[in-house]
């Protein structure tokens, strides 16, 4: 018999744990240092698994120069007035935090070595550093920096301090475990469902059970019968003249609020509620845009996938607005040799986190506490105190690690619910939701569609592009994105048509269905022109690179081309490859560069991915390890969500609701290896989370194939045969 322990398992070695010290020593907002050289760093964005409770923290340990075994990391409190962007979204996190972090730990360094400097009456420029300790080299003298804490925090704060040269980085570029993976296995209380507050209440919330609907009355007498339930009432979640900010998305902004003493009773009486719905007319709200007011208008009617479907084809054969136009596109294809059109569309994606929807508040009269998994916490401290009428300064917004999040949980209206309900019954509260309405009642990944045509002449050369994107209710084109300022003749256009079902960001936003397209239809474009696909797209960049069309190119060509060489290195494309049924695709997004080659085969007429290499430059690579599960992560992501994605509606009704209903890629399908690769510079960190994701959908469609014959247009995959011939 073979004995397994999974706490044994879980050990990370035998590091001894930063013992805590008697004193702390507050240097700046970011990091207090104690009497025995322990120092804490706040970890300033809200983690969802993307690592930045481990990464941001390892850039201020780097330029304080500190014994990272020595470092202890805690959630910082939300306090825009001290921390800048507490905001996780966008793969933004390290790039915007960058120079400020460093500049944390550079200037508590500084001034560490100006108290030695002080005792010990040299000139500062003769202290040195190394993992925690301060040395002056021509007396011998030397210190920890538990023993200058005191004295550091009474120096006045430098308006400039020298900062290390990348070349000279010891944390930065080393992997480190996650701060938090031994809490996580382990099961402590960190995720917004783990919070519990003395005298809590629990709620849960009745929805319309269609997009396109509103409440029109219920009768509550039988469920609030039910044993453990306190009361149950109607609430608007923004008041009537409200102008909302751009994560304030909510269909559904009166509900009915159930409220007892524990979630399953709250659930329970929910069934026994009984709740008339109808129809809404259409209507207008003024919503702060990224780039001013706006007003939105949202129809009535009952939306179907059908319908969709119909209307996008139908408007797509249409003009559409020009965005971008360079050269003369329309003569370049009539005296084309040949012209390659293909048609891509994609379904609503549900973001499916593994903890649904929760969030706690406590409201008084004069003060508000909340607490929960949220990416924007701005968001809902405004939002709250615009509804409840409490000055920002007097709520507090406490952040808890996320069990997932994707996009959704930037739309914190479900915060906002949880305040109203705790006003209303005095007493602190925690809404929770199904897991069935996490999924039928979220903001979606909008449904997509693009025609792409490309014209070749008669040297098989690209000579003309022409992108036609569109969406309900967005476009997903990025009109300045490769291979835009390669190619002589050029036109992106663009349409959206209006819904009524709330679409926000999921990973990658319109990246993750318009990479994918242009994509395949590259792949597909240069097996036309009877090209290898990489050094197509190669040749393409070097003319991007050295002769570009256009000045609104927002890619850097050389950086993308450098990740397609490395790419080709390590994977190997070109050499034998007559048992590989082999799929490239890269693509530019959220400021940084990834490319995949992935090997499929079929078994028994299904899919199997054997392997997938991947390359990616983000720059510089903070934490190895972590970076490279990042990368994972949106591979395996990315893989089932092209394979079985997809959110249909029947009269704005979604038609799935959990795990049985709505595939998500299991273990047995994920890639059998996973080889990732990063190309190695100084460039200040571009973005991680979400660069990697867009690029495996084509991947897999170009492999697919080549392993079936036939080309993919349209998402999920599987609603295609992969039967071979």
């Amino acid at each position: 018999m073979l004995g397994f322990n999974w706490l044994t398992a879980c050990n990370t070695g035998s590091k001894e744990s930063a013992q805590i010290p008697d004193e702390w020593f507050e240097i700046n907002a970011y990091l207090k240092i104690g009497n025995n050289g322990v120092v804490t760093i706040m970890s300033t964005n809200p983690e969802f698994g993307q690592g930045v409770k481990t990464s941001m923290p390892m850039v201020v340990a780097e330029e304080l120069d500190v014994d990272w075994k020595s470092v202890i990391v805690e959630q910082a409190p939300f306090n825009p007035d001290i921390y800048e962007r507490q905001f996780t979204g966008g793969s933004q996190a390290l790039r915007q935090g960058w120079q400020g972090l460093r500049m944390a730990g550079a200037t508590a360094r500084y001034m560490l070595k100006a108290a030695a400097a002080q005792a010990w009456d040299v000139p500062i420029i003769e202290i040195s550093t190394a993992s925690g300790v301060l040395s002056h080299g021509n007396s011998g003298k030397s210190a920890g920096y538990g023993e200058m804490a005191s004295a550091a925090a009474q120096i006045p704060v430098p308006d400039e301090v020298e900062m290390k040269e990348p070349k000279n980085f010891s944390i930065v570029g080393s992997s480190k475990k996650n701060v938090d993976g031994l809490k996580i296995v382990t099961g402590k209380p960190m995720f917004g469902l783990d919070v519990v507050r003395e005298g809590m209440l629990f709620a849960t919330l009745a929805f319309p059970p269609a997009f396109g609907m509103k409440l029109k009355s219920f009768d509550a007498a039988e469920a609030k019968a039910m044993p453990g339930i306190k009361d149950i009432f109607s609430i608007k979640t923004y008041n009537d003249d409200y102008k909302r900010n751009r994560f304030d998305t909510d269909a559904f902004t009166e509900v009915v609020a159930i409220v007892g003493n524990s979630t399953w009773e709250v659930m329970n009486a929910k069934l026994m509620l009984q709740v008339e719905w109808e129809p809404f007319s259409a209507y207008q709200f003024k919503e702060e845009g990224w780039t001013g007011d706006r007003t939105v208008d949202v129809p009535a009617g009952l939306e179907s996938t059908s319908g969709h479907i119909a209307k996008m084809k139908e408007v797509a054969a249409k003009a559409g607005r020009v965005v971008r136009k360079d050269g003369n596109p329309e003569q370049a294809f009539k005296s084309a040799a040949k012209i390659i059109e293909r048609t891509y569309t994609a379904p609503y994606l549900a973001h499916f986190m593994m903890e649904p929807i929760n969030f706690f508040a406590d409201v008084k009269e004069d003060s508000v506490i909340v607490a929960g998994p949220t990416q924007a916490p701005e968001y809902v401290e405004q939002t709250i105190s615009a509804r409840l009428g409490i000055p920002v300064e007097k709520i507090d917004v406490q952040m808890t690690r996320m069990g997932g999040g994707f996009g959704r949980r930037a739309y914190n209206h479900y915060a906002t619910e949880a305040a109203v309900i705790s006003q209303k019954v005095k007493a602190p509260v925690k809404l929770v939701y199904s897991r069935e309405d996490t999924t039928r009642f979220g903001v979606f990944r909008p449904t997509y569609h693009v025609t792409y045509r490309a014209a070749l002449d008669e040297n098989n050369n690209l000579v003309a592009f022409h992108a036609k994107a569109g969406g309900i209710p967005e476009s997903p084109l990025h009109a300045n994105r490769f291979p835009a300022g390669a190619v002589d003749n050029y036109l992106a256009e663009d349409w959206s048509i209006n819904s009524n079902i709330t679409i926000g960001a999921f990973r990658a936003p319109r990246s993750n269905f318009i990479g994918p397209a242009e994509q395949m239809f590259l792949d597909e474009v240069a097996e036309a022109a009877g090209k290898d696909p990489i050094e197509f797209r190669l040749q393409l960049l070097k003319r991007a690179k050295e002769n570009p069309v256009g000045e609104n190119n927002d890619y850097d060509a050389a950086r993308y081309a450098g990740v397609l060489e490395l790419l080709r290195d390590k994977s190997e494309w070109g050499k034998d490859t007559s048992k590989k049924n082999r799929g490239v695709a890269a693509y530019f997004c959220h400021n940084s560069y990834a490319a995949h080659v992935l090997d499929v085969v079929l078994e028994n007429g299904e899919p199997k991915v054997e392997k997938v290499v991947s390359a990616l430059d983000c720059g510089i690579v903070v934490n190895p390890d972590a970076a490279s599960n990042m990368v994972e992560g949106a591979v395996v992501d990315g893989i089932g969500n092209a394979l079985f994605g997809e959110m249909t509606f029947n009269n704005g009704e979604p038609q799935k609701d959990n795990f049985d209903s709505y595939r998500l890629i299991r273990h047995r399908e994920a890639p059998k290896s996973i080889d990732v690769h990063f190309v190695q510079n100084e460039i200040a960190p571009t973005g991680l989370g979400e660069p990697p994701f867009p690029p495996i959908f084509a991947a897999l469609g170009n492999a697919l194939y080549k392993a079936t014959g036939q080309r993919y247009y349209h998402q999920p995959f599987t609603k295609n045969s992969f039967d071979a011939g």
